[in-house]
């Protein structure tokens, strides 16, 4: 019979927590996550991510010793949990079990039925039987095993490629911090599940696409008129867009060329956009900028858009549903935004540079340092009001794009420069590329746009990938 081990009560949500990541606001966003954890991010605005952890040992253990204590093993573990109790605040573990034989597993299985994945963690040996009847149940698993646990994972490799073994990957460690990323791929499924895209735009949209990504994903997708948005920003009070506005002028370091009239607007609209998604309880907005929305808006969307990725949301331009999964992804896999760009090659240093009018300024993450911004207009318009923001140099990155629901093409790379210059667009980064840049440039495909966050994620890209059966290319 497994023994229910007693839950860790995690730090619980703080829907006024948001109004603390950007100064003083009206609107704050409704969370259910917590505000002051390391991840916060799209998916978390409903409910938190629902892990099964189970403890795998053999009540006779041979190896690593034959007077193993389980129950002892467990309560190290546990001691482990709780040191990452922050970086899994949005964590809910709906079983914590001890299991012996696969019937003590077979056992959970209500339990487990709202489980997004398991967390399996080997003890001893002779545990195959064990993780052979948690496989059963069609749950993304991963699996912890340090040193010292078992033989079994000589055989791990080989189950992977068997069809039972399809959901299933392991971290053969002895750092137990690697526990908390055992959860990234499974946190980055239930926030696609959970998220809602607004794309604000007149055009109507590709009903066999929103399909696929729902039916993929469980991601929806939803168009929002401009009578819509119009109504919402009508109703934002000018009292808290000019505080908005003093703000955001306040704390950047020059305003260049935007008035005081056109960054109230764009504060306005930002609020508006708060707003929007507080009522839909939606996660992302993406509006049509650059197409149906051109100059039919008060304001641009710029700081908007950027308001939202430094909230732990999601503001994307010109209406790139593709840009937007992206986002939600990399904010559950690694709880950071996503710097959408258009970029152009260097070849002289091997470099790519990515350039985009906004920026983020919390690239990594909403309880990250703010980056220093200045207040701009957009590069080749000429109008508008965009922070300029100006990223880390010696940052790893990643790039990605999700195409479709069954194909990423990514690369990574180290930001070399972050170029001011008059020329492309406002924020910029020159990254070296890791591996072919050549190769990168001969074989580009699907668009112009990538979306970059903070940090070499390809391990949880890979992770994510196995459990929802996309293609996984390295573009360089």
């Amino acid at each position: 019979m497994s023994s229910e081990i007693k839950r860790r009560e995690f730090i619980q949500a703080s829907a006024a927590g948001s109004a603390l990541l950007l100064g003083a606001s009206a609107l704050p966003v409704k969370r259910s996550c917590a505000a002051n954890g390391m991840i916060v991010s799209p998916g978390c605005r409903k409910s938190k991510v629902k892990v099964a952890k189970i403890y795998m040992g053999d009540a006779k253990p041979m190896w690593p010793k034959a007077e193993l204590d389980l129950k002892a093993e467990v309560e190290r573990y546990e001691k482990e949990f709780a040191k990452l109790s922050q970086e899994m605040s949005d964590v809910e573990f709906v079983t914590n079990a001890l299991a012996s034989t696969p019937d003590e597993v077979k056992n959970l299985t209500d339990a487990m039925a709202d489980a997004d994945g398991v967390l399996a963690v080997q003890l001893s040996m002779r545990t195959m039987d064990e993780l052979q009847a948690i496989l059963a149940m069609g749950k993304p698993t991963v699996l912890f095993a340090a040193p010292y646990s078992g033989h079994e994972w000589v055989q791990y490799g080989a189950l992977q490629k068997q069809k039972e073994g399809e959901l299933f990957d392991c971290l053969l460690t002895s750092d137990c911090s690697q526990l908390a990323t055992a959860i990234r791929p499974i946190r980055a499924i239930h926030h696609l599940r959970e998220a809602k895209i607004l794309n604000i735009t007149s055009n109507e949209l590709n009903e066999k696409y929103l399909q696929s990504i729902k039916d993929k994903f469980g991601t929806e997708i939803k168009r929002i008129d401009r009578d819509r948005i119009m109504a919402v920003y009508d109703s934002i009070p000018d009292a808290d867009a000019k505080a908005e506005a003093k703000r955001w002028i306040s704390e950047a370091e020059k305003v260049v060329e935007p008035d005081d009239d056109e960054i109230f607007r764009s504060c306005k609209l930002a609020l508006a956009f708060e707003k929007l998604l507080n009522e839909e309880e939606a996660t992302v907005a993406t509006t049509d900028c650059y197409g149906t929305m051109y100059h039919q808006l008060p304001a641009f969307p710029c700081i908007g858009n950027t308001r939202l990725n430094d909230m732990g949301l999601g503001g994307i331009c010109e209406s790139d549903l593709s840009s937007a999964m992206t986002h939600i992804l990399f904010q559950g896999l690694a709880g950071k935004p996503g710097f959408i760009s258009d970029p152009t090659m260097d070849m002289s240093n091997q470099s790519i540079i990515l350039a985009h009018c906004l920026g983020s300024t919390k690239m990594d993450g909403p309880e990250g340092e703010r980056a220093p911004y200045k207040l701009r207009t957009i590069m080749e318009r000429q109008e508008g009001a965009v922070p300029q923001v100006r990223m880390r140099v010696g940052q790893k990155v990643t790039q990605a794009i999700l195409i479709g629901d069954n194909l990423i093409r990514y690369f990574t790379g180290e930001v070399i420069d972050a170029p001011d210059i008059d020329r492309g667009c406002r924020t910029k980064i020159t990254v070296r590329v890791d591996g072919d840049a050549d190769k990168l440039w001969r074989e580009w495909q699907h668009g112009l746009h990538r979306v970059t966050c903070y940090g070499d994620i390809t391990t949880d890209l890979k992770r994510f990938c196995r459990f929802k059966k996309i293609e996984l290319i390295n573009e360089a």
